[in-house]
């Protein structure tokens, strides 16, 4: 078994948080008409942060563990962008779409593994 090195791990980290910077950004742009990818990128971070936080400490309860670290996930996206929670909401699913379709296509054309960070689930 290979292990990864600090700088290969610091670089995955890097690339995943600007995919999921991209799904956000798109998010965004389409729902609420903000085109800042610095700030796309800053919510991505803070939401992969608050996501393992609350999932560590509440994500292990069945069912109502999972919801909260959504919700938790979707408070920072409320918090950072204009708009009330649906409109929030709406954007973590274009982010969540966003990613994984960009993630599909580099997983079919042999260039990334299938993951991001701060979008959950992708």
């Amino acid at each position: 078994m290979a292990v990864a090195s600090p700088i290969a791990s610091i670089v995955v980290f890097l690339v995943s948080l600007l995919i999921g910077a991209l799904g956000i950004y798109a998010g965004a742009r389409l729902i609420v008409g903000r085109t800042s990818y610095d700030h796309a990128v800053v919510t991505a971070l803070i939401g992969a942060i608050v996501w393992a936080v609350v999932g560590f400490l509440v994500g292990w309860i069945p069912l109502v563990g999972p919801l909260l670290v959504l919700i938790a996930y979707i408070a920072v996206i409320n918090w950072r962008y204009p708009g009330d929670w649906t409109a929030a909401a709406m954007i973590g699913l274009v982010a969540w779409i966003t990613v994984l379709i960009v993630l599909y296509v580099l997983a079919v054309i042999g260039v990334a593994s299938f993951g991001a960070i701060g979008v959950p689930g992708a």
